[in-house]
């Protein structure tokens, strides 16, 4: 294997390639390939290991009562799967995981893998760090997910970015990003650009948004 490959997974933030290496030569682990479709992992599965993805993307994806399939991210190499959720009482994938493309897996059952951070301090605060942003990307998406209307969580959004001085804004997000982001169909999320700059409440060119009435675009968010 190129361990090379897991100098950008944040499991192995700052470490070297030889000592990324060494510490896995110190635990069993194992390499898994699944071709393009493939169910990795189900809802409800426990989760045994940490799953690195080393080459390919997968993504997690959920279904709704009504059998529509919502995608909640994607997960490109060298990201881990359900990291947060490998601890504590309910420790299951929340959502399906299937892959995109050809996709390697990286897997250190759960044994093997607190002796690895109980070994390395480095390690160790990596995977606090992860799971710590984990928690904060959920919290965030929670919360978007509560405002009713595509305006009010673009609304929310928009100002959230802006913060309390800016009125111009660089998205990081593409359109298709939001959608996901928010559980919305792409062409709903463009659709309330449209009617926000038609009213006046913004203008957007390409990724750049500029707020002209805050007001209003406050009062979006309370609808």
């Amino acid at each position: 294997m190129d361990y090379s490959v897991l100098n950008g997974a944040p499991l192995f933030a700052g470490i070297s390639t030889d000592d990324i290496e060494k510490i896995l030569s110190t635990v069993p682990h194992k390499f898994r390939k699944y071709e393009a479709g493939a169910m990795i992992s189900q809802s409800g599965e426990p989760v045994n290991s940490l799953m690195i993805v080393i080459d390919g993307i997968v993504k997690g994806e959920m279904v709704d009562y009504a059998g529509r399939i919502i995608k909640i991210e994607d997960i490109p190499a060298p990201g881990a799967l359900a990291s947060a959720f490998m601890f504590g009482k309910n420790n299951r994938f929340p959502v399906n995981v299937v892959s995109i493309s050809k996709t390697e897996l990286l897997i250190i059952e759960k044994p093997y893998f607190l002796k690895m951070m109980m070994a390395n301090d480095k390690i160790l605060i990596n995977f606090l760090n992860m799971i710590s942003n984990r928690s904060q990307f959920l919290s965030e998406k929670i919360k978007f997910l509560n405002f009713k209307t595509i305006r009010g969580k673009l609304a929310q959004y928009f100002l959230e970015i802006a913060g309390y001085q800016r009125t111009q804004i660089m998205l990081k997000r593409t359109q298709n990003d939001l959608a996901d982001f928010f559980g919305v169909a792409r062409p709903s999320i463009g659709r309330a650009i449209g009617e926000m700059e038609s009213e006046g409440l913004i203008k957007a060119e390409g990724k750049m948004i500029t707020i002209l009435d805050i007001k209003k675009l406050s009062d979006i968010t309370d609808l």
